[in-house]
């Protein structure tokens, strides 16, 4: 099949891998054109604008940062929108608020195109491997025709609902749980820390009993080696805009959310410690300076 893909940042670019490795035809689109170099060299069509990709295509990915470059990429000038023909399919796998979402959906069925929420849970390597978690939303026909596409890079499908918002509102549900599990960890090591136990024995003993969550196993051991500064790693900021955006659809359901404005408020210290581009399990390291720890 030949398919589009918009944005080839450290994530889109393992998932548009993937569905070359799947023997699709990619047609592919980043601001930094030099990002894309490999896949070219693989076979996929480098293209001048989002508009020019979809206008190849009947099914395109976009995979941007935040709510702006997804705005831009699809409604601005040279955007997906434009060109994707009637009945077409715009999968957008990104990590939005609920009113870029309602955006995204509404602008589609103005023009009679269809959009398909596909946000993912997992990183760069879980995509280059083809083990991300799926969650879709979106009309039936829709979902049966991009599932092929999806199993190039996920290893599990899950349908959140006919409505491409609700696979936006999940996945900041998981992304508070993540973070939340990460600031329950950190306070965990440094008060065991400070009473002389090695945080690597409390990580052995927690991902041998009752915690043995991918979220424990992996985010716990970069924790207990403070390891913060690894390639590719999604950063402080990153885990803030999530945040912010899980608290305001909160807002907007009238759903206390209390610990969520604990977590956003350790995201905001960690920033303020000269730690925004370190990758969020900095937090360790607040919970420790709290502490007294050095």
């Amino acid at each position: 099949m030949k398919v589009g893909f918009v944005g080839i940042g450290a994530m889109g670019h393992a998932m548009a891998q993937r569905l070359l490795d799947g023997g699709h035809d990619l047609v592919i689109w980043n601001r930094t054109r030099s990002r894309a170099d490999d896949l070219v060299a693989r076979g996929a069509i480098l293209a001048d604008t989002p508009a020019d990709v979809a206008r190849q295509v009947r099914i395109v990915f976009s995979m941007m940062f935040d709510d702006a470059s997804t705005e831009q990429a699809v409604f601005g000038a040279e955007g997906i929108a434009l060109s994707l023909a009637r009945g077409a399919i715009h999968v957008c796998c990104a990590t939005l608020s609920l009113a870029q979402a309602r955006r995204l959906r509404d602008g589609h069925a103005g023009r009679e195109q269809i959009y398909v929420g596909a946000t993912v849970l997992g990183r760069p390597p879980a995509a280059a491997a083809g083990e991300l978690f799926v969650i879709t939303a979106g009309e039936d026909e829709a979902l049966k025709r991009v599932h092929p596409l999806l199993e190039c890079f996920g290893a599990r499908i899950f349908d959140a609902g006919r409505d491409p918002v609700q696979a936006t509102l999940v996945k900041l549900s998981l992304n508070f749980m993540i973070y939340s599990t990460i600031e329950q960890m950190a306070e965990v090591f440094a008060l065991n820390e400070k009473a002389g136990i090695d945080p690597h024995t409390i990580f052995e003993i927690m991902t041998n009993t009752f915690y043995t969550a991918p979220v424990h196993r992996n985010y716990g051991k970069l924790m207990v080696a403070h390891e913060y500064d690894h390639p590719g790693a999604p950063p402080v900021t990153l885990g803030l805009k999530d945040m912010k955006m899980f608290l305001d659809a909160g807002g907007e359901y009238d759903v206390p959310l209390p610990y969520a404005s604990v977590v956003r408020d350790r995201l905001l210290s960690a920033i303020s410690a000269g730690d925004a581009n370190r990758d969020f399990v900095v937090l360790m390291e607040r919970a420790r300076q709290d502490s007294g720890l050095k």
